[in-house]
């Protein structure tokens, strides 16, 4: 790498939406904006969330002078305690956001031993050869800040996730005079959201979403069930004012939900009045028109409390003729299907479902077009490099950007960019893959595994068990054949004698004087019935052969 240039090096988050981490390097130091998580897809079977690979920081632990963080949702600190754990650095972030990352350290035993640093809007903080400046800008979340990273080498403007919401829910505008006072001074790039770049005109204010829910609650007869992100505490703040208005108790259901809630009353960023928000299990103490539910789900999780309801699973929740549940989100790409799975099934019971584009009951966190294109107008930058994206959304940014007579920079997770005001370009690529994380396990899933489980999920597995005198290579005992999931219930006696049969012929004509390799047999075994069963029944089962040798 070249000393003396600023880099920027994506390690998650160039070419997705999720996995956010973005790498600044000057000379020898390095420092992090963001540390998310993203969501596994219907293929990556038993895997419960990815993060980024940190390899590259790994080897230049002493380097890496902190991690940034612009706001509090998943994609951009849910990361955290898989990182922080192997590379303990200190950690920068506003109120909100630091106390829902101390929950979720607090959960890991992480918090104690994590060096972390409370910083407010407008703050100018030097952290190595950075100096962060934290620009309030308006999201779905509280708290939401922009980065202008100014360095020997040149400033950044860093935007994270935001929106420019003139009547935001509670009252704290984007502060457009910090961000063009950045690029009064000259901003070599502008590192850029790209969610909604393929979108037209501005996104409508937060303040619509009240408006349709107060429609909601006046028409409902019956309880109300409003499923949103757990950190989406505006859109929750607005359900409570319109509950609290109509007469009705609120209750959270989620562990997540409550948790938020309960971390956002006690920061001062959910104001509810006294007797409004009652336990989930006190619901049925009350008439149903006097009651409403702010609920996780909204994406459709199987495990979530809204598909629990949905699959009539849920401890306190039993969906009723007469119920109303909004679902407060659009589906993230992928999760079409799984929403509308728990819709139908909400609709199945009796309830009545509603969702966007129906009723206006949400509205996006990320700017449109002409939201980003001000953006780029208040910073002026040298360069445009959009992020927070898949490639459709960058390459319309860089159509977008050329029409405005600016240069934009389309990169890739693990691309070095480095920045000059005579020229910008990738000059290598480091390490910047994804890690599989099962469980609580942090070492990740191997792709070897989620292919194995999606083998077994596609055409099941099929056991053979025998024994085998090991002098001799005489058949001792079995063999044995046990099948799941790869044979149709009709056919099961007739494959598994057929393969009994096979297996004998086969063993009785291996030598019989001592000189049989078992590894190979085993491999021939598995070749020779793989091609049976694909025969005999279409499928390519995971074949397990055990030979035995006494």
């Amino acid at each position: 790498m070249t000393d003396g240039k600023l880099a920027l090096i994506p390690l998650g988050g160039a070419t997705e939406i999720g996995k956010n981490m973005y790498v600044y390097r000057w000379n020898d130091q390095y420092l992090v904006v963001d540390c998310g998580l993203m969501f596994p897809n219907e293929e990556m079977l038993g895997v419960d969330i990815l993060i980024p690979d940190v390899s590259f920081l790994l080897e230049r632990k002493e380097q890496v002078q902190g991690i940034v963080l612009t706001h509090g949702h998943e994609d951009h600190i849910g990361a955290l305690p898989y990182v922080l754990r192997q590379l303990p650095v200190p950690i920068y972030a506003t109120r909100l956001t630091l106390g829902l990352i101390r929950a979720k350290l607090q959960e890991h035993s992480l918090w104690t031993a994590t060096q972390w640093h409370l910083v407010e809007d407008g703050d100018r903080v030097k952290i190595g050869a950075f100096e962060v400046e934290f620009v309030h800008v308006c999201h779905s979340i509280p708290d939401t800040c922009s980065l202008v990273l100014r360095t020997p080498g040149g400033t950044v403007v860093h935007t994270g996730d935001f929106k420019f919401d003139q009547t935001p829910v509670d009252g704290r505008v984007s502060d457009m005079g910090a961000l063009a006072r950045a690029g009064d001074e000259g901003v070599l790039a502008l590192v850029c959201d790209s969610t909604n770049v393929d979108k037209a005109g501005h996104v409508r204010s937060e303040r619509v979403v009240g408006d349709a829910l107060d429609a909601v609650f006046h028409e409902a007869k019956g309880r109300v069930l409003v499923a949103c992100f757990a950190s989406n505490i505006n859109r929750v703040q607005q359900v409570v004012d319109v509950a609290s208005r109509y007469g009705r108790k609120v209750a959270a259901a989620g562990r997540s939900m409550e948790r938020n809630i309960e971390i956002a009353r006690e920061l001062g960023y959910l104001t509810v009045q006294d007797g409004v928000m009652i336990r989930l299990d006190q619901i049925s103490e009350f008439p149903d028109v006097e009651i409403a539910v702010v609920t996780t789900g909204s994406q459709g999780e199987p495990l979530a409390a809204l598909s629990r309801m949905a699959m009539e699973d849920h401890r306190h929740v039993k969906i009723q003729e007469g119920d109303t549940v909004v679902i407060s989100a659009t589906p993230i790409p992928g999760n079409e299907d799984t929403v509308f799975r728990v819709s139908n099934n909400l609709f199945r019971q009796g309830a009545n479902v509603i969702h966007p584009p129906e009723m206006d009951v949400h509205v996006s966190g990320h700017g449109n077009q002409e939201e980003l294109k001000l953006m780029l107008n208040l910073i002026r930058p040298l360069y445009v490099v959009p992020v927070h994206g898949e490639y459709r959304h960058l390459e319309l940014w860089r159509r977008m950007a050329s029409r405005m007579d600016y240069v934009a920079i389309k990169l890739e997770n693990g691309d070095v960019l480095e920045l000059e005001e005579e020229e910008a370009g990738i000059t290598e690529h480091v390490a910047a893959g994804t890690v599989f994380v099962d469980g609580s396990g942090l070492s990740g899933v191997e792709d070897v595994v989620l292919r194995d489980r999606w083998h077994l999920a596609q055409d099941g597995i099929f056991i053979l068990v025998l024994s085998v005198d090991k002098a001799t290579g005489r058949l001792i005992a079995g063999p044995d054949v046990i099948s799941r999931g790869s044979i149709l219930t009709g056919e099961v006696e007739q494959v598994h004698d057929e393969t009994k049969t096979r297996i004998t012929e086969f063993i009785e004509g291996l030598p019989k004087d001592g000189t049989v390799d078992w590894a190979a047999v085993r491999t021939d075994l598995r070749r020779t019935l793989n091609k049976f069963l694909q025969q005999k029944t279409g499928r390519r089962p995971m074949i397990l052969p055990i030979i035995m040798e006494v």
